[in-house]
């Protein structure tokens, strides 16, 4: 029996040596850093900032590898059935990751199981718009206007299953309102269809929505995240009108479950090194992202406080994207 547990001893030692000197010596070859969304979107763009940033200060290639597809779950999957090393990794919308395992019912990962959690990365707020036509300036307005106008209304979308078509659901649901979707290719022909009157309201990007409110084109009419944005402070916030509410254009680090933790840990560390260059403030700043502040854990944590929330809220809209 001795003999035995001695042998377990010397293996778990082993291993753990083995871990450790793995990540002592992360990374000795390129690592991929798949983002499951075409080029372009928040996502995207932080991501290749951070990417050219430790390929500069770590030695080794940081690739951006764009695998778009069936809403992000696509690129995911790659994810999660790659090797847990530390060399593929996830930089993926919360919104999609979190809504992914309602809304497709042959989703070919488990959003928690098969990934370990490293980091939220930033995030962004979006911004409630309406089209001057309908001459309401506030969420409250909004919800007057459209309990007078029972499913009279539209709101467009980025696409069916979007953090923006869900989000608007939510909204709906805590304020007892009912409007029309409409869902487009993307935020840009959202945002365009409320310019030019062919949809009341949307969700939109702060920098997209900022200039079109300037020009007198857009109302802005409330900010998703829980705290007034910096950039807009004399635009409320959702939540002071319905209570707790967040939402965003948030995205997290991933790595395929069973990564030693050796890695998970040199990942947030050397992420959130990256992100108090310079450069990369200025390219968050320029998007309206801020830097999250979560460990590791507390980023697990709110992974599956998400999934179980937005799963009970497409569940309870009945969405179904397959």
């Amino acid at each position: 029996m001795k003999k035995i547990l001695f042998a377990l001893l010397a293996c778990a030692c082993a291993s753990a040596f083995t871990f450790s000197a793995h990540a002592q010596t992360w990374p000795d070859k390129p690592v991929r850093l798949i983002v499951p969304w075409p080029p372009g979107g928040i996502t995207d763009v932080i991501a290749r900032a951070i990417g050219q940033r430790l390929s500069e200060t770590l030695g080794q290639q940081f690739i951006i590898d764009n695998r778009a597809g069936a809403g992000g779950t696509v690129g995911a999957a790659v994810v999660a059935k790659s090797p847990a090393d530390g060399y593929t990794l996830l930089v993926n919308d919360m919104g999609g990751h979190s809504s992914a395992p309602s809304l497709y019912s042959k989703l070919p990962y488990d959003a928690i199981k098969d990934f370990a959690p490293v980091m939220m990365v930033a995030g962004s707020p979006m911004v409630l718009i309406a089209n001057p036509v309908h001459n309401v300036r506030s969420l409250p307005q909004l919800i007057e206007l459209a309990k007078s106008k029972p499913g009279s209304l539209n709101y467009a979308s980025s696409g069916s299953g979007a953090i923006t078509h869900l989000g608007m659901v939510r909204v709906m649901r805590m304020t007892n309102i009912d409007m029309a979707h409409v869902p487009f290719k993307g935020s840009v022909p959202a945002t365009s269809s409320v310019i030019a009157g062919e949809t009341a309201v949307a969700f939109s990007t702060v920098p997209a929505a900022v200039p079109q409110a300037k020009a007198g084109r857009l109302h802005l009419l409330a900010i998703s995240f829980p705290k007034r944005s910096a950039q807009l402070p004399e635009v409320p916030t959702i939540a002071e009108t319905v209570g707790e509410f967040d939402l965003g254009l948030y995205s997290g680090l991933w790595a395929p479950a069973g990564t030693p933790r050796a890695i998970i840990s040199r990942l947030y560390s050397e992420f959130n090194a990256a992100m108090e260059q310079a450069k990369i403030k200025e390219v968050l700043a320029a998007n309206s992202a801020e830097v999250s502040r979560m460990t590791t854990a507390q980023f697990g944590e709110y992974v599956a406080h998400e999934i179980s929330v937005w799963g009970e809220i497409i569940r309870a809209a009945g969405i179904k994207i397959d």
